[in-house]
C-alpha cells in the first residue's frame, strides 16, 4: 500500500500555536510546511495590523489559495501542512472543495491560555485585541466533520504532535465520506 500524501490544515484562533504545531507535524511526517499567513494579500495583512477584523470577502481568495496549495500536494507527490485559522465551517468546506483529501488538526484551547500566549508573542501583525473577534467567529468542528482531529493545546508540544499524528494516520486509513 502506498504512503498517503497528507494534506493537513492546522487550524484554530490566533495564538493557539498553529505555526509551531504545523512545523512540528511537518518534521515528524517529512512534509512541506507553509504558514497560511504568507498567502494573505497585502491589503488583508494591513487590515489586521491596523486591528481591523477581516470580512469573508477578504478571506475567500485566501482560502482558495490555501486549497489550491494543498491540492498541489497530490501533483508533486509530497504531502503538505499549512497553518490556517479555518474558523468557520464554510471556510473549511471551501478548502475541502479544492483539496478533498484534506485533514484538519483543530488546536483547541481556552481564551485565557491563548490570551496569555498572545501577550508574550513578539513581532506578529495580528494584535491581541482581535482575539475576541476570532472566538466569536470560531465554529468549533462538529462530529460530522470526520476529517478533523481535535487536540487540546494545554499539553507539551511533543504530546500534542503525537496525538495529532495518531489521528492523522488513523484518518489516512479510512475514507472521509
Amino acid at each position: 500500500m502506498a504512503e498517503p500524501v497528507f494534506q493537513i490544515v492546522v487550524m484554530g484562533v490566533s495564538g493557539c500555536g498553529k505555526s509551531t504545531v504545523s512545523a512540528a507535524i511537518a518534521r515528524e511526517l517529512g512534509l512541506d510546511v507553509t504558514d497560511g499567513d504568507d498567502l494573505h494579500l497585502p491589503a488583508s495583512v494591513e487590515k489586521m495590523r491596523s486591528g481591523i477584523p477581516l470580512q469573508d470577502s477578504d478571506r475567500w481568495p485566501w482560502l482558495d489559495r490555501i486549497g489550491q496549495h494543498l491540492a498541489q500536494a497530490q501533483t508533486v507527490g509530497r504531502g503538505r501542512v499549512i497553518a490556517c485559522s479555518a474558523l468557520k465551517r464554510d471556510y473549511r468546506d471551501r478548502i475541502r472543495h479544492l483539496a478533498p483529501e484534506v485533514r484538519f488538526v483543530f488546536l483547541q484551547g481556552s481564551a485565557a491560555l491563548i490570551r496569555e500566549r498572545l501577550s508574550a508573542r513578539q513581532g506578529h501583525y495580528m494584535p491581541p485585541e482581535l482575539l475576541d473577534s476570532q472566538f466569536r467567529t470560531l465554529q468549533v468542528p462538529t462530529a460530522d466533520e470526520v476529517d478533523v482531529i481535535t487536540v487540546p493545546i494545554d499539553q507539551a508540544l511533543d504530546a500534542l504532535v503525537a496525538q495529532a499524528r495518531a489521528g492523522l494516520v488513523s484518518l489516512a486509513t479510512s475514507p472521509t465520506d
